[in-house]
């Protein structure tokens, strides 16, 4: 993948010896890629054996080395001769390897990294959007990737350590990305998908529970995210400061912080303007001087955004009316708030909200837009955070009219899945249980009259269904526009 000869296996064993135990070397090589899925080797990789929670890396060597391999990073010696390194840790090693493989392409790019529970993608979309305010090209790595050409999105949040290094690798070597916006979630964190990257500012957005299945708790899920709050990985931090883990983390951080908030501890202080369906308005103290920015993007959670982005691009030295000039122009972030325009006179947005805080936000912040009544429909995605379904169905019930149906089930049972989330609603609310999503989002939109509002909330983006055994294309601003036309045909 490097446009040069590679690095050598002693190279490599030295750039990741500060970060894991070496503990044996074995023969030399030249290797100019690294991989850790076995199938995606190529001739001259350097293939990281890691130990997964359904499959042993180690398992495949031979197969990698079959493939091309040139060397091997392992945790035990491998049984075929081929040059190696051995190490205590080969899933810590995998991110340190490749940026050493790739040269360290995040020296030469200009990094943030988000996280957050909630906003990231929004975020990183805002600060793509600004920086050619600046003369600066952004590239979004993340849920919703932007910039990424023919390399496409990632299958997780924040990829994989190596995949994430060679995608900085191509960025720099084709000359048109000078910055990039990173999605960094708490898995990565954990799983060293970041190790090798070095960020010029990481950004906090917010903390609700989500996750738990991995981080048993709200303090371990709280410590993942502090983690990316360090020396080690960054340089300055932006903190969302308005709640108690923003000021927890604010306080407890080692790194430069700039505060945003609406509070008199922020260092960026925010203040809510008017709010309609299409507009929301706020002003920003910042930098010695206040300014009024509009948004084409409803809710006070995309104010935090906001924000947050400018704050970003404040720090990295970008014109800051020149930002809120591109910020204002900006389209909706796929799947984040969008509406899908209609004749009947209903407000049908379609969010990515599958978090309790996220849905009791979206649902609360749309009651102050609209005249009528508010209906929601949601459900939880299976094979992750069992304990949030119970909140999530409760978070339903600030809506008029609560709808449960299915997300992406996934292996698990779906109608175990709908009686999770409706064991946190109160016996005396009154929901509606539609396992169908088509059917779901059409009972929604039938029994919307003018002024009410439908939130189609959880998918958001995502163009597909996953069931045990079988994905079926699913996308929800579409299934609404294809109900939308159906009701209209039918009257």
């Amino acid at each position: 993948m490097a446009t040069d000869p590679g690095s050598t296996l002693s190279e490599v064993a030295g750039a990741i010896s500060g970060h894991v135990e070496v503990t044996g070397h074995g023969g030399d090589a030249v290797v100019s890629d690294v991989h850790f899925d076995s199938r995606a080797v190529t001739p001259g990789s350097l293939y990281v054996a890691v130990r997964g929670a359904r499959a042993d890396g180690h398992d495949f060597i031979a197969a990698a080395v079959g493939l091309g391999a040139s060397a091997v990073i392992v945790e035990e010696a491998p049984d075929i001769d081929v040059p190696y390194i051995l190490v205590d840790d080969s899933r810590a090693a995998l991110g340190w390897a490749a940026a050493e493989v790739h040269r360290h392409p995040a020296r030469e790019l200009r990094l943030v990294g988000i996280t957050g529970t909630n906003g990231k993608t929004t975020v990183a979309h805002m600060l793509a959007a600004m920086a050619p305010g600046s003369g600066r090209q952004m590239a979004v790595v993340g849920t919703v990737s932007k910039g990424l050409d023919d390399m496409g999105g990632s299958a997780r949040t924040t990829p994989e350590a190596s995949d994430l290094q060679r995608i900085l690798r191509v960025l720099v070597d084709r000359g048109r990305i000078s910055d990039v916006a990173i999605e960094v979630s708490s898995h990565a964190i954990e799983l060293g998908r970041i190790n090798g990257t070095e960020f010029d500012i990481v950004a906090f957005t917010n903390l609700s529970q989500d996750h738990l299945d991995y981080h048993h708790t709200m303090e371990e899920y709280f410590a993942a995210k502090a983690k990316l709050f360090s020396r080690r990985w960054a340089a300055q931090a932006v903190i969302w400061n308005d709640g108690p883990w923003g000021k927890r983390l604010a306080g407890e951080t080692a790194l430069p912080v700039v505060a945003v908030g609406v509070g008199p501890d922020a260092d960026v202080h925010v203040t809510y303007g008017s709010e309609t369906p299409q507009r929301t308005d706020f002003t920003l103290d910042i930098a010695g001087r206040t300014v009024d920015v509009s948004i084409s993007l409803a809710g006070r959670f995309n104010v935090a955004n906001a924000a947050i982005a400018l704050t970003c691009a404040q720090l990295q030295g970008w014109e800051l009316d020149g930002s809120i000039e591109r910020l204002t122009a900006m389209e909706p972030v796929p799947g984040r708030y969008n509406t899908i325009p209609n004749e009947r006179g209903i407000w049908v947005v379609v969010d990515y909200a599958h978090t309790p805080d996220a849905i009791a936000g979206v649902i609360t912040e749309t009651r102050d837009l609209i005249p009528g009544k508010v209906i929601a429909l949601a459900g939880a995605g299976g094979d992750r955070d069992r304990e949030k379904r119970p909140l999530m169905g409760r978070a339903l019930t600030i809506a008029d009219t609560p709808i449960v149906t299915t997300d992406n089930p996934r292996s698990e049972d779906p109608a175990s899945i709908l009686e999770q989330v409706l064991s946190g609603i109160p016996p005396h609310v009154e929901v509606t249980v539609e396992p169908d999503r088509r059917m779901a989002i059409r009972i929604a939109l039938e029994r919307a009259q003018p002024g009410d509002a439908v939130l189609i909330l959880g998918k958001g983006h995502e163009t597909g269904q996953e069931f045990a055994e079988h994905t079926i294309a699913f996308n929800d601003s579409l299934v609404a526009r294809e109900e939308l036309a159906r009701l209209g045909a039918d009257q």
